[in-house]
């Protein structure tokens, strides 16, 4: 992920691992051009801000009755995460392993009748609260969940297309670029490091 705008498209991939499957770059600021280092783009989004203390939005008719609480425990993070893949959670490897179940970082789950059906991760640093891995309809209950937790905290992510439109429905406003970019394996010429 860069840090800076303006940095040197040989520096960044200087520093990632492009020999390993699915190598990407989190372009923070959309100023590089990582083609002829064999990437695409995967995706392009928007920054996004909401001020501590901003109005809650009105929960849509099909929200307004989900519970949230905080994923406690490893087997809750197993059904959260096979919500957010859509499964049943009887895939393969887990990407949201149990020690991410610490300080700074709190799964958020929706319930309807138990079952998890909308969620986000969230995780503080720099002052602020950043809202990640939303799925299902979560903007109001996860910034209810955020702003109780961390009331004096801005809220921080990034969004695109419709999920961009939610967003700012609910109180965020777009700030600037960013591009994701995936390095597909076999593909493009090596640096020297």
């Amino acid at each position: 992920m860069t840090l800076e705008p303006a940095v040197s498209a040989r520096s960044v991939v200087r520093g990632v691992d492009i020999a390993s499957p699915g190598c990407s770059v989190k372009d923070s600021f959309a100023d590089l051009d990582l083609v002829g280092d064999g990437f695409e783009v995967l995706f392009e989004a928007q920054w996004i801000h909401r001020p501590a203390g901003a109005p809650m939005p009105e929960p849509e008719a099909e929200v307004a009755g989900l519970e949230w609480s905080e994923v406690a425990d490893a087997e809750e993070l197993a059904a959260w995460e096979a919500a957010f893949e859509g499964g049943d959670g009887s895939g393969g490897d887990r990407t949201f392993r149990p020690a991410l179940l610490r300080d700074g970082i709190v799964f958020l789950a929706g319930r309807a009748d138990g079952r998890i059906v909308a969620g986000a991760v969230a995780s503080t640093g720099g002052g602020v609260v950043g809202v990640s891995n939303l799925f299902g309809p979560a903007w109001p209950g996860v910034l209810g969940a955020v702003c109780a937790r961390w009331p004096g905290l801005d809220v921080v992510g990034y969004e695109h297309g419709e999920d961009l439109e939610t967003a700012v429905r609910a109180g965020f406003t777009a700030i600037g670029p960013l591009r994701v970019w995936l390095r597909p394996s076999g593909t493009g010429t090596v640096l020297a490091q």
